[in-house]
């Protein structure tokens, strides 16, 4: 879905009957995800994709996760990381510039807590989440699965160029 196309969809607007859906919270978590995904793109990037509670059945989510496709060899030499870094410093994944949260049990990254948003790189790299049988996934897999092993989808951001 292209980011026009999810502006106009349910998961902003809502569901007609709904009177507590978070509009104005979705609408301001997609623009942050807009900023984000137009660094990746001006780093090379192509294929983002986005879960959680933004594109569930929950009225106000409290963030939008993800992941972005990329070369190993771009992120294991720094390039890309350094690139990302020089454009927003939110952009680590350091357990060190991990920070507390009110009400949240493990502290948040930084691009967390500018952007209530969190991507992470996928370059085929197990994540430490395993299957329902205790095997590790990669990102890829991780995220068309619920916390309970259901398959579950995901939106793969279009347009992008």
């Amino acid at each position: 879905m292209s980011f026009r196309e999810i502006r106009s969809s349910i998961l902003v607007k809502g569901p007609k009957a709904s009177k507590s859906w978070g509009h104005a919270w979705r609408r301001k978590l997609l623009g942050n995800l807009e900023t984000m995904v137009d660094q990746l793109v001006s780093v090379g990037i192509a294929d983002v994709f986005v879960d959680g509670s933004f594109v569930e059945e929950k009225d106000v989510p409290n963030d939008i996760d993800g992941y972005f496709v990329c070369e190993a060899a771009r992120w294991e030499s720094g390039e890309l990381p350094n690139r990302l870094l020089k454009l927003d410093s939110a952009w680590t994944w350091e357990l060190s510039s991990r920070q507390p949260f009110g009400g949240y049990a493990k502290p948040q990254l930084p691009m967390w807590h500018k952007y209530r948003v969190e991507l992470f790189p996928d370059y085929g790299q197990l994540c430490g989440i395993p299957d329902k049988n205790g095997r590790p996934l990669t990102f890829a897999q991780a995220f068309r699965q619920s916390r309970d092993f259901r398959p579950k989808g995901i939106i793969k951001i279009g347009g992008l160029q």
